[in-house]
């Protein structure tokens, strides 16, 4: 069984005991203050009238994400995130794979915080199940709804 399939069968086999479940493969890593970052999650999803069953954020490594890249989506190239949605909008359920090394990489080329970039990918993928962009103006709406949600989660930290 591969490790995509691992996810998968956990969600069958046992349920989600929360609809936002961290992991990890690789590497040992935990989001600082989980249990506001699920609430904050939970309410993007809600805002846009959506229904939420399930995301999974699996923190990884480069080498672990590169070869999800290879197998699923047939690109050899790093990556920050990879989501795979289980159904199209308006259902988020899926499983959404971040490498904490690209993170790391990308606040410092960005000049934001590692908590920031982190923040603004696991948005990211969470959107990407309700939203699509593929095309210039969909990409826009993408990081606009990014920005709002980043917003709120500075509003509930408060």
């Amino acid at each position: 069984m591969d490790d995509f399939e691992l996810y998968d069968d956990l969600i069958e086999d046992e349920g989600p005991s929360d609809p936002i479940s961290f992991f990890a493969e690789e590497i040992d890593f935990e989001p600082a203050n989980p249990a506001l970052l699920r609430r904050w999650i939970e309410e993007v999803v809600v805002r846009e009238k959506r229904e939420l069953i399930f995301v999974n954020y699996v923190f990884c490594d480069d080498p672990y994400l590169l070869k999800l890249n290879q197998e699923y989506l047939q690109h050899d190239t790093l990556t920050d995130i990879i989501t795979f949605p289980y159904h199209d909008p308006p259902i988020v359920e899926g499983d959404v794979f971040i490498s904490i090394d690209r993170i790391h990489d990308n606040a410092h080329q960005f000049g934001v915080t590692f908590e920031q970039e982190l923040h603004r990918v696991m948005i990211h993928g969470s959107c990407t199940m309700q939203f699509p962009d593929k095309a210039p103006e969909e990409k826009a709406r993408m990081t606009e709804k990014e920005d709002e949600a980043l917003q709120l989660l500075r509003l509930i930290n408060q």
